[in-house]
């Protein structure tokens, strides 16, 4: 013992060597295959999410009905339609009869991801500021673009905003452009004007970008997306703990009747994580993420619950496969887990491929979109966040349920097989001790 170096010929040590190399190069292969079947959802995920812009929809909406409207809605009409453009979607004025503001609630209610809107009067404004040669007149009121990029930080900087803001850069020149010839060959005094009135020569017609759900929090970051990573893998580590509680330490899964295993496997996690839970929510509580913004003070323990909801259902889904794949092999369960659930939080599902359609379902995006919801008051879907870790949890339970029955059968099997075995082999004994008499 201690004795040998690894390539030496001894028989014994030969027999551990290819033992280890048998191990070691199997996991190599089972980790190899992870890599190229599950890798690539996360990076499908991110790849070219500019050929599925067409699946975001934003609105054009003319309060004006006058020439700066009309500008406007034809700009958007003609940047739409291909796979790589937002599609603009022309809504009726009266179908907000409050002005801008229904607009806004429009958005905020996800009917859309951005809404251009052309304010009342912007025609007759310009054509009054011409006429009084007004320099106080503002051409940036005349359109307003609002978003909301607490939604989707990450798609709205890459691609809603900057699409949005081109879109109406080119808009307001190309107006520049054609509004100066209409005022001198109308006989309007070009240089008095810019004189009295520099704004209205030099952009008469200008935009204001309103981002009405600022993601203002950037250690949000940290609760809507990464931490969920280690809200995971706390709640794997604790299912690790009971499991060698359960098995190695104290073998109590050997003495239980099969309903009183079921109910420990199932509600000592669930309590485990309780706790877990509290502690995981403080720390953002202590770096200052406002809570309060969606629903008020009720917000931390909103969201302690949906962390503990959510715990469970990610943990009780590790619990469950521990049954069917062991201790040894439960990291290949994690991973595609946790990739998964990440590969649907980062960009809108929309502009994902189809089969990212699943994320609507999964753990991750629901409680990223319960968190936005209470930090940034975006659009209020908590209960069917806190639907979708329920049915999780139902669904591993049964799971649990299931493959626990499978386990204490096999186990019963192995046991009065052993107890044959034994039996014979006492037996055999037995005879040979009388024979020896």
């Amino acid at each position: 013992m201690f004795s040998y170096r690894f390539w030496d010929k001894d028989p014994a040590l030969a027999q551990s060597r290819a033992m280890y190399m048998k191990v070691a190069m199997g996991g190599i292969v089972m980790i190899v295959l992870t890599i190229f079947s599950m890798l690539p959802i996360y990076w499908g995920a991110l790849w070219k999410p500019s050929v599925q812009l067409h699946r975001l929809h934003g609105w054009v909406v003319d309060f004006d009905g006058d020439m700066v409207g009309q500008a406007v809605t034809q700009a958007f009409t003609s940047a739409t339609g291909q796979p790589t453009q937002i599609t603009w979607q022309v809504q009726p004025a009266s179908r907000f009869p409050n002005g801008p503001s229904d607009v806004v609630a429009a958005l905020l209610d996800e009917k859309c991801w951005m809404a251009v809107v052309v304010a009342p009067n912007a025609t007759s404004t310009l054509q009054h500021a011409v006429a009084s040669q007004d320099g106080s007149y503002n051409g940036s009121l005349a359109i307003t673009a609002y978003g909301t990029e607490a939604r989707n930080e990450n798609g709205y900087r890459a691609f809603i905003s900057p699409i949005t803001q081109g879109i109406l850069t080119q808009t307001s020149q190309r107006f520049a452009v054609r509004f100066l010839p209409q005022l001198a060959s109308s006989g309007v005094n070009i240089t008095s004007l810019a004189l009295a009135a520099p704004s209205v020569v030099s952009q008469p017609v200008g935009f204001t970008l309103d981002n009405v759900r600022p993601f203002d929090v950037p250690v949000a970051s940290a609760v809507d997306l990464v931490g969920l990573i280690y809200l995971l893998i706390l709640s794997f580590i604790a299912s690790m703990i009971n499991c060698a509680a359960r098995e190695t330490v104290s073998g109590i899964d050997r003495l239980l009747t099969l309903r009183s295993l079921l109910l420990l496997r199932i509600l000592s996690p669930i309590i485990m994580y309780f706790p877990i839970s509290l502690c995981y929510a403080l720390v953002s509580l202590a770096f200052q993420v406002p809570f309060t913004r969606g629903i008020g003070h009720a917000g931390f323990f909103v969201y302690w619950m949906l962390s503990w909801m959510a715990m469970s259902a990610l943990g009780l889904a590790v619990e469950s496969m521990l049954t069917l794949v062991t201790q040894r092999f439960i990291a290949f369960f994690l991973f595609p887990w946790i990739i998964s659930n990440v590969a649907v939080c980062s960009l809108p599902i929309e502009v994902l491929p189809g089969i990212f359609r699943y994320g609507y379902g999964v753990p991750f995006y629901n409680v990223s979109r319960g968190v936005r919801t209470l930090v940034f008051n975006t659009k209020n879907d908590l209960g069917l966040n806190f639907g979708v870790q329920f049915a999780w949890i139902g669904v591993s339970c049964v799971t649990l349920a299931v493959l626990q029955v499978w386990a204490r059968r096999r186990m019963v099997r192995e046991a009065e097989s052993g107890e044959r075995v034994q039996g014979s082999s006492e037996k055999e004994d037995g005879g040979q001790g009388k024979g020896e008499v």
